[in-house]
């Protein structure tokens, strides 16, 4: 399946893009898909950071299961005042 990711904020400061294309296996989720990114973008892997994550503009679980030619989009945490 292709994916297309959006890093947003810090997390694209981190990746050093805004936006990719992956290719992951069928029935991957949110998770499996933010773990392959860590692998292909060492500096995403971050301790503790906790992160919102939409698919095809709506919020979802880590556990939701991607379907092909999906939109994620990682949120990072905002700071601020």
């Amino acid at each position: 399946m292709k994916i297309k990711v959006k890093f947003f904020a810090i997390l694209r400061e981190r990746a050093g893009t805004a936006e990719v294309t992956r290719d992951i296996g069928d029935g991957s989720t949110v998770t499996d898909l933010w773990q392959a990114l860590q692998q292909d973008f060492p500096k995403l892997n971050v301790a503790g950071i906790r992160l919102l994550y939409a698919v095809n503009q709506n919020y979802v679980s880590p556990d939701f299961k991607l379907s092909d030619q999906d939109e994620v989009v990682f949120i990072p945490p905002v700071s601020g005042g």
